[in-house]
């Protein structure tokens, strides 16, 4: 695994001040530093990005579809709503772990159907900025069992 995309959705750019007794106080800037130490242990690249735009998130699937480079999803609400996002991880052959820093099944019942999890290898939710590292730790456990 030479690198991973974590790629982030609507809104998430507002972590550490949006909600925080729901989303927490860890801004994204957070998350990546985290997550960048742990891939720079482990000779790996990390793109980290986010984007409030779907075409922007289905470009960058797409791209670590290609690349066959795994990737950590937060599609935040597009989640609920993005048949294109569905799309882009299935015909690009992306394996994607779906990520919420809130347990999504405890909150709105929309927030219950996920357009992502069918195409996903799994999905991790509720456990804050935590959630990301739990992926990128499933991930490596998954590229160590191949070897």
């Amino acid at each position: 695994m030479p690198a991973v995309h974590v790629l982030n959705g609507p809104n998430l750019n507002l972590l550490g001040t949006r909600e925080p007794d729901v989303y927490g106080r860890a801004t994204l800037d957070d998350i990546k530093t985290r997550l960048a130490e742990i891939c720079a242990a482990r000779g790996i690249e990390l793109l980290f990005r986010q984007s409030n735009h779907e075409g922007d998130l289905v470009d960058w699937i797409q791209e670590a579809g290609k690349a066959g480079a795994p990737v950590i999803l937060n599609a935040g609400a597009f989640t609920h709503t993005s048949i294109a996002l569905h799309d882009a991880i299935k015909g690009s052959g992306a394996t994607v772990v779906e990520v919420h820093l809130s347990n999504v099944h405890a909150r709105e019942s929309f927030r219950r159907h996920s357009f992502i999890a069918p195409v996903a290898r799994g999905v991790i939710a509720g456990f804050g900025a935590d959630s990301y590292v739990l992926a990128l730790n499933a991930l490596f456990d998954r590229e160590e069992r191949k070897t």
